[in-house]
């Protein structure tokens, strides 16, 4: 069960780094990514980790000619400079309002999307996935108004949602640019647009669960 935080937990990012993710998740955190240098670099380590547990798989056989003729070339190369490693802060990087991981699946252009009106104050675009992977997840732009959110719910999957603009506020915290909430069935709670209003990318694998006696008219039209 993955732990509710503003950033991705090391499962989450471990899925990402070894390609065990969906199309829908795989998505939403490589967007974090490019607004989180600290998660980046957690990322580039566990890939450097795979690349060295690679090099202790039984390799197949080869010809020993090739083999020497590699290791020769190797001796000869001078060795490289270990260059110092940059401090990094945690804070999101100066990129445009859409990243570049989501630029590819909505353009650059948001009010040339056909967003759908949900309530008042809150609307969604249905990014498109390639056919077959919306099994695994579905992701979603979210336009929420000053002081709008969802009802009270809850989940029957794990919810990601990464702030592109603004923020919200809900039970587990205050969420900004750059922050990506993670959520599960643990958690019951009501996010809530701040006042500059918020924009975020969400996915889930499985539908909303509202609470309460709302929930008992809203849950048998949900629809993941």
């Amino acid at each position: 069960m993955t732990v509710p935080t503003h950033h991705p937990g090391d499962t989450l990012l471990i899925d990402y780094a070894g390609g065990a993710l969906g199309e829908a998740a795989s998505l939403i955190v490589a967007t974090h990514l490019a607004l989180c240098p600290c998660c980046r670099l957690n990322v580039a380590e566990m890939e450097a980790v795979g690349g060295a547990l690679l090099e202790t798989i039984e390799p197949e056989e080869v010809d020993p000619a090739c083999l020497e003729m590699v290791l020769a070339r190797l001796d000869d190369l001078p060795p490289l400079p270990r260059a110092p490693r940059p401090k990094l802060v945690c804070q999101p990087a100066e990129v445009p309002l859409l990243p570049e991981p989501l630029r590819r699946y909505v353009g650059n252009d948001l009010s040339r999307l056909p967003w759908k009106r949900l309530m008042r104050g809150m609307d969604c675009y249905d990014i498109p996935l390639a056919s077959g992977s919306e099994r695994r997840g579905k992701a979603r732009l979210m336009r929420l108004a000053s002081g709008v959110g969802p009802p009270h719910h809850t989940h029957r999957g794990i919810e990601l949602t990464l702030v592109l603009d603004g923020g919200f506020t809900d039970d587990l915290g205050q969420f900004a640019r750059g922050d990506l909430s993670v959520a599960d069935d643990s958690v019951r709670h009501r996010p809530v647009a701040d006042e500059e209003g918020c924009l975020c990318l969400a996915v889930t694998d499985a539908p909303l669960h509202f609470t309460g006696a709302l929930g008992l008219i809203l849950n048998p039209f949900v629809k993941f």
